[in-house]
């Protein structure tokens, strides 16, 4: 594996005024043309959701936006208004210096913005609780388990019962819920699927869990989101969501791979870089997770090649 080559910003030279305003007007420019193509964040990020647990979060965002507007864009739209109406000049604006109070404006005033926050309280507080990412949204479906492990700079996807694992590539089926179980073995990582569950963190030492579960096919993007050194900008991998059909066949193609991911390949995988393709990998260490996160509990640490533990929390 090779380390990330990362080249520095060079800092800018003193230009002319003409050449700021050209550089403003190119971006600008560029700015414009993003918005008006088909890679539009709209398109093809957060409001475009394609798992399940994306498309509640969505929703829960487009309910508060517009509850907020109910108050906001009466004081946008009036606000110009009231100040043309009662400009200085205009002699046919009522002028009543002796007005100090009126019953309809006070309740409208507090009224409806307290109605406002409560509602906003009560849609908050139970679309979060249904949003809760140690709920399956199906649970009546057992999950299929994926044991994540954050590295410098690289993500691996343990797949304890199929016996396999991957480096920079998450393939999962679609129509079935998924569990993701994640902890870190380096600084803290967040893990963000912007298409199919938010984001999510994951420490050294602790574990924590996010379901998932996506209807359809397709291709989406993961990454991290959480700055943590130099190869930062290289940590994110290819989502790759099959029909159980053809999950069943790449899951029984992959536990045919000649490399295996043992304890020792485990350590050369753990030090600090990137790499250039995705791996597929054998997984000949069940215990690789709990082990990962025994070594940050136990003193002193296990042997990984003789650990046999289970870390459930």
């Amino acid at each position: 594996m090779s380390l990330a080559r990362i080249s520095r910003p060079s800092t800018p030279r003193p230009g002319s005024t003409s050449k700021r305003r050209s550089a403003v007007g190119a971006l600008a420019g560029l700015l414009l043309a993003a918005s008006l193509t088909g890679c539009s964040p709209l398109q093809h990020g957060f409001f475009a959701p394609a798992g399940l647990a994306a498309s509640g979060e969505r929703d829960l965002l487009l309910w508060i936006v517009g509850l907020a507007l109910v108050v906001v864009l009466p004081v946008i739209l009036l606000t110009p208004l009231i100040v043309w109406r009662y400009r200085h000049g205009n002699t046919r604006a009522a002028y009543r210096p002796r007005w100090e109070f009126s019953w309809l404006l006070d309740v409208f005033a507090w009224g409806v913005p307290a109605l406002i926050v409560a509602a906003l309280a009560f849609l908050v507080w139970t679309r979060t609780h249904s949003l809760d990412p140690y709920r399956s949204p199906t649970p009546g479906v057992t999950p299929l388990e994926v044991q994540v492990i954050g590295l410098d700079w690289k993500w691996l996807f343990l797949y304890p019962e199929q016996g396999i694992a991957t480096v920079n590539e998450l393939v999962l089926p679609a129509g079935r819920p998924v569990q993701l179980r994640l902890t870190s073995d380096t600084v803290m990582q967040s893990l963000l699927l912007p298409r199919l569950g938010g984001q999510i963190y994951a420490m050294a030492g602790m574990q924590t869990q996010r379901y998932l579960q996506i209807p359809l096919p397709g291709q989406f993007e993961g990454r991290n989101a959480q700055y943590s050194g130099e190869g930062f900008q290289d940590q994110h991998f290819p989502i790759r969501v099959l029909a159980e059909a053809d999950f069943q066949a790449w899951t029984q193609h992959m536990s045919q791979v000649r490399e295996a991911l043992d304890c020792a390949h485990y350590q050369v995988l753990a030090r600090p870089g990137t790499l250039e393709q995705a791996a597929q990998l054998r997984l000949t260490q069940p215990a690789l997770f709990a082990w990962v996160l025994a070594r940050y509990r136990q003193d002193p640490v296990p042997a990984c090649d003789t650990f046999q533990g289970a870390t459930h929390d």
